[in-house]
């Protein structure tokens, strides 16, 4: 825990806590279920937590509109079980990492409720992005955007008289109005909240949207082809002021407290410069995560990646899904095997044992590469996407498309831990969880993959011990610098081969033929059965050389 490059090469576990661990039977995980887990958590071998908001919250977008940052959502708990728990989990040698939300707000937040009361040309309205409307009545929308959750991105208030009033911009959901980051009111307080949570040893915070926050105030239309910088309301160069303030708290504080941003950009390098040495450590790699199961395509976004982050010294990081994302296990046996929101869809074809294959293979991938690896509750049991019944749905991206899109639910069913049949001990009890849980999950469960050494759950932590010996510190490595040692090897087409330092060889077999292992001492992991000495398709194996 005294290691101040921690966060360079740490692996880092997603807690969706609703759907994690429930201590108190009433379907939704809470943070004394977590608490209750850290065993499991430490045994995987991960290095830091990273929870999603577990603040009070409507639970318009999953607890992405956030109504009070210093208050726990009372269905998870109090603020003092967070606080045990932060403690409980780093004396265990386990990290923490928040989610912080700076976009926006919940519409029951005080700011926002304030707002509304005041009415239009109020001091609380400067908050957020408060316009009249077009046309004759102002009853068109202030700009054409196009939300993040499709459809507009304002919606109309009403006076108190009943007469229609002003337009607020959203450009996620309506629940969500966005804030004026240009006034200091905000970037005081989100100031305040890193410090409230600093103070509480948390070891970072997880930026969500982090390139979103800051707009036009001209509020132009989105050109058809922005060029760096130009685009209204992503990627504005007045962000790197706002977290450069932040870097400055963030080290004015014992130990490494990291900031890590949620930063979806197509150009790499405006994606790095966030990441200078005065402003974030590290962000996501949402590039190699949304690739198709293609060697190409993989090492394209391999290079990318580590080209991208070498000249402002952070290292890459290799993420194969979160808790929006289709999981790895059934997008991977898909004809499509890419990720993209736009394609997702009811009822599409997948091949569960190809998936599964190949999920196996992409986890010895990812852990492998230099920098930092972060790993979703469930995928290290290998659950699978869950079509869910429209009616159960909740994402208000399911209800914005008009029901075209199954939404992000299907990635957040509550994990399966033990027994035959539902709710698999995720409470106390045999109530029904928030979403329900496949019935055929019973080889799925905690319980049953580790007394299975051929599972999904042996696999990662093979795979994470074996990291950690061979790629971060102690046998075959030669201190700090082989950390980020990397070196494609000759290997043909479809295979990905590459070496970390003088002892170590990643293969990957995309290449739908078995293919002979180059020269080893040791084989170390493998993700398939050999096959006569042979690496089969669709598998990873790891060789000290």
């Amino acid at each position: 825990m005294s290691d101040a490059d921690w966060w360079r090469d740490a692996v880092i576990y997603q807690v969706y806590v609703r759907s994690f661990a429930d201590s108190d039977g009433d379907g939704t995980g809470d943070l004394e279920g977590v608490r209750s887990r850290l065993g499991y958590l430490k045994e995987l071998g991960v290095d830091a937590l990273w929870f999603t908001p577990w603040y009070d919250s409507p639970f318009a977008d999953g607890g992405y509109d956030v109504a009070d940052y210093r208050t726990i959502h009372p269905a998870f708990g109090r603020l003092a079980d967070a606080e045990r728990l932060i403690a409980e989990a780093a004396e265990l040698g386990i990290r923490t990492i928040v989610d912080i939300v700076p976009n926006h707000v919940s519409d029951r937040h005080p700011w926002f409720r304030a707002a509304l009361a005041a009415g239009p040309g109020s001091p609380e309205r400067e908050r957020f992005w408060f316009r009249p409307g077009r046309g004759p009545n102002g009853d068109e929308a202030p700009t054409d955007w196009v939300s993040e959750f499709q459809g507009g991105t304002w919606t109309r208030t009403t006076n108190p008289d009943g007469t229609p009033g002003d337009w607020y911009l959203h450009v996620f959901a309506p629940e969500q109005p966005d804030l004026n980051w240009n006034h200091p009111d905000v970037r005081r307080e989100h100031e305040e909240i890193l410090r409230f949570w600093f103070d509480r040893g948390v070891a970072g915070v997880r930026i969500d949207s982090a390139a979103q926050l800051v707009k036009d105030p001209a509020l132009p239309e989105v050109p058809a082809h922005p060029g760096p910088g130009e685009h209204p309301h992503v990627d504005r160069d007045e962000l790197h002021d706002i977290y450069r303030s932040w870097r400055r708290i963030a080290d004015e504080y014992e130990g490494t407290r990291v900031l890590v941003g949620e930063v979806w950009l197509p150009d790499a390098e405006r994606f790095a410069a966030y990441l200078r040495p005065d402003e974030m450590h590290t962000a996501f790699n949402f590039d190699f995560m949304t690739r198709a199961w293609d060697a190409g395509e993989l090492r394209a976004s391999i290079d990318l990646m580590l080209a991208a982050h070498a000249p402002v010294g952070a290292p890459a990081t290799w993420v194969l899904s979160n808790h929006d994302v289709t999981r790895p296990v059934t997008r991977y046996g898909r004809a499509d095997s890419a990720f993209a929101f736009g394609t997702k869809r009811f009822g599409t074809p997948t091949d569960q044992d190809l998936g599964t294959r190949r999920a196996r293979a992409a986890a010895l991938l990812s852990a492998a590469l230099p920098g930092s690896l972060y790993l979703y509750q469930g995928d290290e049991l290998g659950l699978p996407e869950v079509e869910l019944p429209r009616e159960l749905l909740q994402d208000p991206m399911h209800v914005r498309s008009g029901g075209v899109d199954p939404g992000r639910d299907g990635c957040r069913v509550p994990l399966p831990w033990r027994g035959t049949r539902p709710p698999f001990d995720f409470g106390p009890g045999q109530g029904e969880p928030w979403l329900p849980q496949p019935a055929d999950w019973a080889g799925l469960t905690v319980e049953a993959e580790e007394a299975d050494p051929s599972s999904m759950l042996w696999l990662y932590r093979q795979a994470l011990r074996l990291r950690r010996r061979e790629l971060v510190g102690g046998v075959g490595v030669l201190g700090r610098a082989a950390r980020d040692a990397f070196a494609w090897a000759d290997a043909g087409d479809g295979i990905l081969a590459f070496t970390r330092g003088p002892h170590f060889t990643n293969l990957s077999n995309l290449s739908g033929r078995p293919v002979e292992l180059p020269p080893h001492t040791r084989i170390l992991l493998s993700s398939s059965p050999l096959e006569h000495g042979m690496l089969p398709p669709d598998s990873t194996v790891w060789l000290r050389t």
